[in-house]
């Protein structure tokens, strides 16, 4: 079965903000994705932030993350940033909650 990798809202732009070199890292991992959308570690309740029920996935020498979460047969990309300070998984739980 393949899966469909879709931007939501914002990650789009993480995405093309990203150096040339660092999207290449991304788009391998959003690859792998279409195959095998479990592929990422699953997120928990961290630091206040609570992003249970969703995936992180590492790119660029896991200095890049990926924060996403499956929808039937859709992995939908939420944010894409680097860890420094939380601050990608602060932007997912935003997002999240824009989206409710």
């Amino acid at each position: 079965m393949t899966w469909k990798v879709k931007f939501l809202t914002g990650a789009e732009k993480d995405f093309n903000a990203l150096d040339g070199s660092v999207k290449k890292a991304v788009l391998k991992q959003l690859v792998k994705l279409e195959t095998n959308p479990f592929y990422g570690d699953v997120l928990g309740n961290k630091a206040g932030i609570d992003l249970s029920g969703y995936f992180k996935l590492y790119a660029d020498s896991k200095r890049i993350r990926i924060v996403y979460t499956v929808v039937g047969d859709t992995v939908e990309i939420i944010a894409i940033d680097k860890r420094e300070d939380m601050e990608v998984y602060k932007t997912a739980l935003k997002r999240i909650q824009s989206m409710r």
